[in-house]
């Protein structure tokens, strides 16, 4: 059985540690869950993610159930063991994929009517559909259906959305069979501080095992992201986890761990190594300058990634110009490793009580280099 406890809050702000069990393993928060939308966290194999300390990934319900269906998965002994990752995974609904597809969908009280991306074949997803999904996946922890809520979006269209996602959210509980998968519900209620106040009252009244944050990032400047996170988090029971889905710089994880986020995921950092932009505790660098041309320095003299450890910004810079595969691979296992590594500082700083100390240190690194 999911549980949730709250190890140590911290004295400045809303930021703490925690810990959640699944029946495949304790997750240490705050944490940053790499996306494997396909079942893969794209160029790593799952030992090379433990390697670099994940404990916890996150997975895609729509892509995986157009492709290859959640049927052939669940038959072939679901998730974990299509994929070979023995530690908890995170499925989302699927309901931010198909706000994506804009002018191929239609929402309705039932659900959401859509065209697949990949062979425009017409499908309906329903709340309990999504759950039945998720079920066969076998995803240690599933969200439920909701309607992101673009931006801008007039007040009474994001009324009815935050609705519906309440709705969908209520529909989804009472779906839902299998005890050993812990269920979030998601929060919305666009850009009204009223409505997010609404929405997080009410699914707290929807009783889920943790609360999902969305919405956000859609749009919207940095400090509405902010205020709309702290008219939120006040309203949610302490003692359930809480998710803010899609949003993961590393400036954006240390203003969310202030607020009380415990849960991260987001593509940046493996989106970025595909694409030559890399993180340091100096910032961001982008290979593919010809600065480092003849730069023998590794990408982080800081960093103690199998990357930094063995090959310089000039080899590197080489591979991502020859447009070899090892220069993603190589990126990305140096881009996941320093947000593993970041949120373990977190923690660390949180037990010690210097929360706001290592928040300005953070930047300070940032804005002298």
């Amino acid at each position: 059985m999911f549980r949730f406890k709250v190890i140590k809050k911290s004295k400045e702000g809303e930021a703490r540690i925690g810990e959640f069990n699944t029946p495949h393993g304790m997750v240490k928060t705050p944490v940053f869950m790499p996306v494997g939308t396909q079942a893969t966290v794209k160029g790593l194999t799952p030992e090379e993610l433990k390697g670099i300390g994940t404990e916890i990934i996150l997975a895609n319900t729509y892509h995986l159930y157009l492709r290859p269906g959640h049927q052939v998965i669940e038959r072939i002994g679901g998730l974990h063991k299509f994929m070979h990752w023995d530690g908890p995974i995170l499925t989302d609904s699927g309901g931010y994929q198909v706000f994506s597809l804009n002018a191929l969908r239609e929402i309705s009280e039932e659900g959401v009517t859509f065209k697949s991306h990949i062979d425009g074949s017409i499908h309906l997803i329903t709340p309990e559909s999504v759950i039945h999904i998720q079920e066969s996946l076998g995803a240690d922890i599933i969200t439920c259906l909701d309607e992101c809520t673009p931006y801008p979006a007039t007040y009474e269209y994001t009324q009815r959305s935050l609705e519906l996602t309440i709705n969908w959210a209520k529909r989804s509980k009472a779906t839902k069979t299998n005890n050993h998968q812990a269920l979030f519900g998601i929060i919305q209620g666009g850009m009204y501080r009223d409505l997010r106040e609404r929405s997080a009252k009410e699914m707290v009244e929807v009783d889920p095992d943790g609360y999902a944050i969305g919405g956000l990032s859609v749009g919207e400047t940095k400090l509405l992201t902010w205020e709309m996170i702290e008219y939120t988090i006040p309203h949610l029971l302490p003692d359930r986890p809480r998710y803010i889905m899609g949003i993961g710089t590393p400036e954006d994880i240390v203003e969310c761990v202030y607020r009380g986020v415990d849960m991260f995921d987001c593509v940046l950092p493996t989106r970025n190594a595909r694409n030559g932009m890399l993180f340091t505790n100096s910032g961001k660098i982008v290979i593919r300058n010809s600065a480092y041309r003849l730069d023998e320095d590794p990408i982080d003299k800081d960093c103690d990634c199998y990357t930094c450890r063995n090959y310089s910004r000039a080899y590197l810079r080489h591979l991502f110009m020859a447009g070899e595969i090892l220069a993603s691979r190589l990126n990305t296992l140096h881009n996941l490793y320093h947000f593993i590594c970041l949120m373990n500082d977190i923690r660390q700083a949180i037990f010690e009580d210097r929360f706001l100390q290592f928040r300005r240190d953070f930047y300070h690194k940032r804005c002298n280099t």
